[in-house]
């Protein structure tokens, strides 16, 4: 028996190397040639008739191969103009929309300490550098406060770096509480909202829990101090208490040169089903796997090692960026926090991202329709993911590329320099524009104090001692 379900799982590979092969000739998207889409609505119709059974054998394999063989006609599928239609927010530009007050902070709380060490300028929290120093170039820009309607504070909370570049938290709290107090004793802007038209990029795990850990950062919570601001943020969770309403979620950094110079010539077939590189277990923090990613990460680990369906390692190749060009689906897990880069990575190399991370909430997500490009698998269901993504139809497949090849939703994964309209620094400023005009209660009435700079943690209330002031 075992070797029978090896041998039908190996011929379901080859089928499917062949389906991808073969549909992806003249693209490396799914764009099959059809003479009409009726023909494809009934040959999908058989397709979806004829079970994917593992163990049906090399016969129905070769039926399917015959099948898809009548499919490659002419015509390509004429695609529907309504359901392929970009969300009309994408295309938004924030010119004339807003005006944002860059406050002048001493570069003690930001370009210092990017010169202490440069490699928060690449790692996947660079967002908040990156936001900075485009709002320094914008047209949004305005160097007269009285006229603005959002400030931003350039503070890099995560340009505290161990040995193996990851940010430490534990000094980011202090960091931010020092800047905003800067703030409130040089400009008067923070004091009349305590922060309400004010945004911050926070950009750590947990956002402005500032922790790495889930229980930890659920402990600590959002840093008081910026409780009544909007927080632009890569975190985000249904019903958590890290991630407030109102925040603006984005993606995490990935090098958008980086990506861009190693696209492969876009007729390469799609040979690998499910690709997957990274840790499936933290050995040092958490050997057994069950805290690590909740469990996930492991389970994809022990129930597809063996699968020739799935491409799965803990070596990270010098090919990434090309074998993810070469795969048909991307696992997408959640690690300690539920996001990662793998969400950007998959986007732009047209892997369709497979969402492991319940009631996470995905980047820019009121602008770009992410059940349309992506499949959610719930953490319960990690077991069953050969079956799901095996279930999924090749026009269904097709349609998710087709959207996901956009430019418009590619380009609001990155943040490229110098800034790109529709990028994510674009899409951040359309998100804060849509949040005017503000309502009268984000002004404080004289005598309120709706802030207390006593909560929180002892340790996070101890003064901050950055280098000294230039």
């Amino acid at each position: 028996m075992p070797n029978k379900l090896f041998t039908g799982f190996a011929a379901l590979f080859c089928f499917c190397f062949f389906l991808l092969g073969s549909i992806i000739q003249r693209s490396s998207l799914f764009v099959l040639d059809v003479e009409n889409k009726a023909t494809v609505q009934a040959a999908e119709r058989e397709l979806t008739e004829r079970t994917w059974d593992v163990q049906e054998g090399t016969t129905g394999v070769v039926a399917r191969r015959a099948l898809l063989d009548r499919l490659m006609l002419e015509e390509e599928v004429p695609e529907d103009d309504e359901e392929d239609k970009v969300p009309s927010v994408l295309r938004e530009s924030p010119e004339g929309r807003l005006k944002v007050f860059v406050y002048d902070l001493p570069s003690k709380y930001n370009t210092k300490l990017l010169e202490k060490d440069s490699r928060c300028l690449n790692h996947m929290f660079a967002a908040e550098i990156f936001v900075h120093r485009n709002l320094l170039n914008s047209s949004i820009r305005t160097m007269d406060p009285s006229e603005a309607d959002w400030f931003y504070t350039p503070v890099y909370t995560t340009c505290d770096l161990t040995p193996n570049g990851l940010p430490l938290p534990f000094k980011a709290p202090q960091l931010m509480r020092s800047a905003i107090r800067w703030v409130a004793e040089h400009y008067p802007y923070w004091n009349r909202s305590e922060g309400a038209d004010h945004f911050f990029t926070v950009p750590h795990d947990f956002g402005a829990c500032f922790h790495y850990q889930e229980e930890e950062a659920i402990k600590r919570r959002i840093l008081p101090v910026l409780q009544r601001a909007t927080l632009v943020q890569t975190f985000g969770q249904n019903n958590h208490v890290c991630l407030k309403e109102g925040s603006i979620v984005v993606p995490p950094y990935a090098p958008p040169q980086k990506m861009r110079s190693r696209f492969i010539p876009p007729d390469t077939p799609r040979s690998i089903f499910v690709y997957f590189r990274g840790m499936f277990y933290d050995i040092s923090n958490d050997p057994e796997g069950g805290y690590y990613a909740r469990g996930a990460r492991a389970a994809i680990w022990e129930n597809f090692k063996d699968n020739p369906l799935f491409d799965l390692s803990s070596d990270h190749p010098s090919t990434y960026y090309e074998d993810m060009q070469r795969a048909v689906f991307c696992l997408c897990p959640l690690g300690w926090a539920p996001w990662s880069p793998r969400i950007v990575e998959s986007v732009i190399f047209g892997c369709i991202p497979v969402i492991i991370g319940d009631d996470i909430v995905l980047p820019f997500s009121d602008a770009i329709r992410w059940d349309e490009i992506s499949v959610y698998v719930a953490e319960k269901d990690v077991q069953n993911l050969d079956t799901i993504l095996t279930a999924i139809k090749p026009e269904e497949i097709m349609a998710m590329q087709r959207k996901m090849w956009k430019p418009e939703v590619r380009t609001a994964m990155l943040f490229p320099q110098p800034a790109e309209p529709g990028d994510s620094f674009h899409q951040i400023l359309n998100g804060l524009a849509r949040k005017l005009p503000h309502k009268p209660e984000v002004f404080v009435k004289p005598g309120e104090h709706p802030i207390d700079w006593t909560a929180g943690p002892q340790q996070d209330q101890d003064e901050w001692r950055g280098d000294d002031e230039n």
